[in-house]
């Protein structure tokens, strides 16, 4: 989606409110002791109050309002019967669509005291997620946003996993451009546009690069049960600093 009109740039910030409520309330109540199944029901009750519209149920099936990691596993967790345990590492991911304005975004933190690894790993996440949204000028090149993303997640001591990349959003929950790699691709050309709007998330891993695809055809993870964090806003590219919506 280009979003250039103030109808545009309005409706977004107002489906991104929405949607960060979500996030951030699910974010509240994820506590020891909690199931993952009572947040995703948690999510349901608010997308219905709000009169949003899931993305993962509406666009793909999936079996839950949200996407709920724990520990070992990185992205589209399904909600379950999964105990929150003190110490556990857990992104909550929160798409959807809210007057026709759709929007991403998810977060990983500690429930309770974080070791000294987690909370190393979850501040190079935030300093990974500044570099590269600091990329995000029209006229840029989309690559620099990878370079910047790769190159801090090493000077920090860590890797980023290369086939999980961000990607336009706005219309739909995948809209154009398809990938924003959190590496450098010297062959993508592509130059960011004003008005583009962009699901930015890297994902930052202590050791894996890679990851697969458990058996319930759903679940993300790494083959090495590699600690892996992620940020991700809904931003509008501009000729100044983009705009996060989330």
């Amino acid at each position: 989606m280009i979003a250039t009109n103030d109808k545009d740039i309005q409706g977004l910030k107002e489906a991104g409110r929405v949607i960060a409520g979500i996030r951030d309330e699910m974010i509240r109540r994820t506590k020891p002791g909690v199931k993952t199944i009572e947040l995703d029901e948690l999510a349901g009750e608010m997308f219905a109050k709000s009169g949003a519209v899931s993305a993962p149920i509406s666009t793909y099936g999936f079996p839950g309002n949200t996407c709920i990691c724990v520990n070992e596993e990185v992205a589209h967790g399904i909600p379950g019967e999964r105990i929150i345990q003190d110490g556990d590492l857990v992104n909550i991911d929160v798409s959807g669509a809210y007057n026709d304005y759709w929007v991403d975004t998810g977060r990983s933190f500690v429930v309770g005291e974080a070791t000294p690894a987690q909370n190393q790993l979850l501040e190079a996440t935030k300093k990974v997620f500044d570099a590269g949204l600091g990329k995000f000028r029209a006229g840029a090149k989309m690559n620099n946003v990878g370079r910047a993303v790769h190159k801090t997640a090493r000077e920090e001591g860590f890797k980023v996993i290369k086939n999980l990349t961000g990607h336009g959003v706005g219309y739909s929950l995948r809209d154009a451009p398809d990938h924003i790699f959190n590496y450098f691709n010297p062959w993508d050309r592509t130059l960011l546009e004003n008005g583009m709007v962009i699901a930015f998330e890297p994902f930052v891993s202590t050791k894996a690069e890679q990851i697969y695809e458990k058996e319930d055809g759903w679940t993300l993870t790494t083959r090495d049960k590699s600690m892996v964090a992620q940020i991700e806003h809904t931003i509008i590219v501009t000729k100044d600093e983009p705009i996060i919506v989330t």
